[in-house]
């Protein structure tokens, strides 16, 4: 039974947008049909991601207001053939979105597609709110830092509040080595601190960064950032795969022994 995911964070810069590309391109490998709904209205960034800027004619917004049919509005990536991008409006403001409307676009394309991504805009707000009630799963995506949390333990107040489905979490942009020395949270620290049940954990991967320089997906890149997120996609499916604790250290002496701690520097 196809699915809607809704993918959320409490504020920017934390890589949900990423995340949500690379989990469609990983489902796509695996033979799901998947579509990429971008609901950043005048915001949108998945075109960028995935390669297909020049070839956006229609959007969301076009779909809703009957301006084209959803066929018209979709585009098909040329590398990955189970995968669509349905293109959020660059020009118009989040108001411009009606939520009746947007929930009839999600039901069209869950009898099209077996996974339908939402890449909602960052925050608690309208853009948020708009678009919740489509929603039969939820990702909450945040960076293992007080600042971000905090974030994410509002987001999930307000869903909570909206009666959306409990949010699994994905902890982005961990460090090991910071993790090991006990100077950064663990995903499973973090995951018990906002009391959110745990679907992944990403760490920081210098080849994701260059691989979108070169403009190319992340997930052509043989590296460990990759392979995170395609055990992500696998549990999304269902399937039992082992999380991989990034920055856990064997216990007793030699645990000790490997944990650094961090110099401070006092003032003359």
């Amino acid at each position: 039974m196809a699915k809607a995911w809704l993918i959320a964070s409490g504020k920017g810069g934390v890589g949900k947008s990423m995340v949500t590309a690379c989990m469609a391109v990983a489902l796509s490998r695996m033979g799901q049909r998947t579509v990429v709904v971008d609901a950043d209205i005048g915001l949108r960034d998945q075109d960028a991601i995935l390669g297909l800027e020049n070839r956006v004619v229609y959007d969301v917004l076009d779909v809703i207001g009957k301006g084209c049919t959803l066929s018209q509005a979709l585009i098909q990536h040329s590398l990955y053939e189970n995968l669509n991008l349905l293109p959020a409006s660059q020009f118009a403001r989040v108001k411009n979105l009606d939520p009746k409307g947007f929930r009839k676009v999600i039901a069209q394309l869950k009898e099209r597609f077996d996974y339908v991504l939402i890449d909602c805009p960052a925050g608690v707000e309208r853009g948020l709110r708009g678009v919740v009630d489509s929603a039969d799963e939820v990702l909450l995506i945040t960076t293992p830092d007080d600042v971000c949390m905090r974030d994410v333990e509002k987001t999930a107040a307000v869903l909570a509040a909206k009666k959306a489905p409990r949010p699994w979490l994905i902890v982005n942009r961990l460090m090991p080595e910071l993790v090991a020395a006990g100077e950064m949270y663990s995903a499973q620290v973090v995951a018990q601190t906002l009391d959110l049940q745990l679907m992944g954990e990403v760490p920081q991967d210098d080849m994701i960064y260059r691989a979108l320089l070169k403009h190319m997906s992340p997930m052509e890149v043989d590296c460990e950032g990759r392979r995170a997120l395609e055990r992500i996609a696998k549990r999304m499916t269902g399937r039992q795969v082992a999380l991989p604790e990034y920055g856990k250290l064997p216990g007793g002496l030699l645990g000790r022994l490997l944990r650094r701690k961090v110099k401070v520097m006092k003032l003359q």
